[in-house]
């Protein structure tokens, strides 16, 4: 990392650990991730030159991802098995969604997108996908789609449903409904070390493979495997998970450039209004499925809404709303979607 490239970053978490201290003592909704995500949004649309460092997003996920593995003891992980049926259900509806999502997108778009017929599809239909952004991303450009519009549509994406969804459950009331807790609860520096770095050797392994989300896969597969053998060895420090947060939040928010938004407003406009669309269908199939598997809505909310992994799974943990089904809904959807997403593409884009 060269100098300037350092001072960017540091004075970006500095202003991010000043916007979540601002929020914990404003009492908002997920003070370590939305304080950093608006903070540093806000300053980098004004033009101030914000910087995360891809390291650090990775070590933030590896440690969200072990601390949610420490949810998945043999009680909890047996009721998740017993809701396949419903992460089946959820899988078909977000691959549904998306491709909905797309075809209104390709209505709205297609005729001003330049490029072509084929660069309008595969735009509009990975952008609407609900799936991994960078992956979508990749996959839009290998189609010959502008992965401008996509990598922008899942940035407005993601930073919507993870701001909406926070706010609408704390001031709803809808936290601390659920008593599931992690198998260790208090801190062993010794197992703590252990779980680093088997957590770490597992997210490194899925890195040199070349697997998607990585860090995050990789480390909880890892911690849910020590933790389903009924080994408690540690639990996560409350320190480390918040400065996590706050590492996840920088990332979303330095995405938003003033270029960003200049480039294309009416694109960015229609993706967040669909945005906000696909969080109330979601809402409604959480209904639908709280009817049959007897859960709270709000943790099948979480697992079925359009955000990232993460996102949800920090929400599920700090407001205690199911971590583990938030969990293995929103791993089992990002997995399904990466396999099936492109195959479907070429299945279901016109011919020519």
């Amino acid at each position: 990392m060269s100098f300037p490239v350092f001072l960017r970053t540091a004075g970006t978490l500095l202003l991010a650990l000043a916007a979540a201290l601002l929020c914990v003592w404003l009492r908002t909704p997920l003070p370590w991730m939305i304080g950093p995500l608006l903070a540093t949004s806000l300053v980098s649309i004004a033009g101030a030159p914000t910087r995360s460092w891809p390291p650090l997003r990775n070590a933030a996920q590896w440690l969200i991802a072990t601390s949610l593995g420490l949810y998945f003891t043999p009680q909890v992980t047996a009721l998740v098995a017993g809701l396949w049926w419903a992460i089946v259900l959820a899988i078909v509806w977000a691959l549904a969604l998306g491709w909905g999502f797309g075809r209104w997108l390709h209505a709205r778009h297609a005729q001003r997108m330049g490029g072509g017929p084929g660069t309008a599809w595969a735009t509009t239909y990975f952008s609407g996908s609900i799936g991994g952004a960078s992956e979508m991303t990749l996959l839009a450009e290998r189609e010959g789609g502008r992965s401008d519009l996509v990598a922008a549509a899942h940035t407005v994406r993601l930073v919507i449903v993870t701001l909406v969804i926070p706010f609408a459950f704390q001031y709803s009331g809808l936290h601390g409904i659920d008593a599931t807790l992690p198998g260790a609860r208090v801190v062993h520096w010794g197992g703590l070390a252990l779980l680093a770095v088997l957590t770490a050797a597992g997210g490194w392994l899925m890195a040199r493979t070349g697997r998607a989300n990585p860090w995050f896969m990789g480390a909880l597969l890892v911690s849910m495997g020590i933790t389903m053998a009924g080994l408690e060895w540690s639990a996560m420090p409350r320190e480390l998970t918040n400065a996590a947060q706050l590492v996840i939040g920088v990332s979303l928010g330095v995405r938003f450039q003033r270029e960003f938004l200049h480039a294309a407003p009416r694109w960015l406009l229609d993706v967040a209004i669909g945005t906000v669309g696909m969080i109330a269908l979601c809402a409604g199939l959480a209904l639908l499925l709280s009817w049959g598997t007897h859960l709270h809505p709000a943790t099948l909310v979480l697992g079925t809404s359009p955000g990232g992994i993460a996102e949800m799974a920090i929400t599920a943990k700090v407001l205690q709303l199911g971590v583990p089904v938030v969990t293995a809904f929103q791993v089992c959807r990002l997995v399904a979607v990466l396999v099936l997403v492109e195959p479907l593409y070429r299945r279901v884009r016109p011919a020519g």
